[in-house]
């Protein structure tokens, strides 16, 4: 097994309960990690055999352009996402970030972790 990461992806987006959030929207930072075995793409030296980074983080942007009430709904869309369209992914975890929330207080962010594995 191996660990691909794309980290701090930073997207502008339109998230939350209150109206204000989905008017005026949000920075958020999304990270994710996904696990899979990347011994032949080490061999073979071929992006076809291997998790494509580029293709993580067009599926990160993608449904982040979906508004939400609640980060766990977007963070189980980018999995529900990677598992269905990339199959050597076994198991991924997302952090979802919204940067200066407003919850009345000096909050730098509030994160979402969600993990899953491939079902077998």
């Amino acid at each position: 097994m191996g660990i691909i990461k794309v980290e701090n992806i930073r997207i502008f987006a339109y998230h939350g309960c209150l109206e204000e959030e989905t008017k005026i929207g949000s920075d958020y930072r999304v990270d994710l990690e996904v696990k899979a075995d990347l011994q032949n793409s080490a061999k073979t030296d071929k992006l076809s055999n291997t998790v494509d980074y580029v293709f993580l983080n067009r599926i990160i942007k993608e449904e982040m352009e979906i508004p939400s009430h609640l980060l766990e709904t977007v963070a189980r869309r980018i999995l529900n996402r990677i598992f269905n369209e990339d199959k050597l992914v076994k198991k991924a975890t997302v952090w979802v970030s919204k940067l200066n929330p407003p919850i009345g207080g000096d909050v730098e962010r509030v994160t979402i972790k969600m993990t899953d594995r491939r079902k077998k």
